[in-house]
């Protein structure tokens, strides 16, 4: 079996973020750069698979130079090998640009399933998975808590509010999976030597014959149109107690609708 996992490098999840002046996109050199948490839970699911099925996990990303710092600890994790999508006309892409691109990318590779996190956790859109699949054809299996594959077929508990539905599919599908799927595996020392040697394909726009109007700000559905700091936090009301603290109290809460 053949799985391919795409992941993406994104702020630090604890660090102030911020969006550039110049065309109001991410700044993703104001923090640091690291996997998508949720991907992680991705990647373990894919390598829990070829442990019991056998096959191999190639990991594919698109982002910036240092995004294949993301590459590496997957395959630190385990994955086989890699494909790095990088180019400056990238800069911008919203989901369709990237459902688009990573389509071309998975589509003549023989891939049985493509394995996403349920979102990334800079943009919280849970769509390019079931773009993907629809770009290539193929059933989408979203927001699966659990996942089995028999011979030719995948199925998943796909989570919902009350509990979750079972969903069968046909190989190849496109699966997004959810934060308690499993438990993401450390890198261990071996493991990171281990991804030092393992192929990364690196590929520019030109290489994956993409088409660069399909691509970038200038070809984004939708974008930020104007942005403001955060103002800071005002200081909070003190109630002084002189005997009629209570009194008080009980009149802001009153002002404040919370009684």
């Amino acid at each position: 079996m053949k799985i391919a996992v795409c992941v993406k490098q994104v702020p630090d999840t604890w660090a102030e973020k911020a969006l550039k002046a110049a065309d109001s996109t991410l700044d993703r050199e104001a923090a640091d750069g690291v996997m998508n948490e949720l991907d992680e839970y991705a990647v373990e699911e894919a390598l829990k698979l070829t442990e019991a099925h056998g096959g191999e996990v190639v990991v594919v990303s698109m982002g910036p130079e240092r995004a294949a710092e993301t590459v590496r600890k997957a395959l630190s994790m385990g994955a086989d090998s890699g494909v790095h999508l990088v180019d400056d006309a990238l800069h911008g892409s919203d989901a369709v640009a990237t459902s688009y691109a990573l389509a071309e990318i998975l589509k003549d590779r023989g891939f049985d399933l493509i394995v996403f996190g349920s979102e990334s956790t800079d943009a919280r859109m849970s769509v390019v998975p079931a773009m993907v699949a629809e770009r290539l054809g193929v059933a989408q299996l979203t927001f699966a808590q659990k996942v089995d594959v028999d011979g030719s077929n995948v199925t998943v508990q796909r989570a919902t509010e009350t509990g979750y539905d079972t969903v069968e599919a046909s190989m190849p599908a496109v699966v997004s999976v959810v934060e308690k799927i499993n438990e993401p595996r450390y890198p261990s020392f071996k493991g990171i030597m281990a991804a030092k040697k393992k192929p990364v394909e690196t590929l520019t726009v030109a290489d994956a014959g993409l088409d660069p109007a399909k691509l970038g700000l200038s070809a984004a559905w939708s974008q930020v149109a104007d942005f403001a700091a955060r103002p800071p936090k005002a200081a909070g009301t003190v109630v002084v107690d002189e005997g009629a603290g209570g009194v008080k109290l009980a009149g802001f809460l009153s002002e404040q609708k919370f009684i």
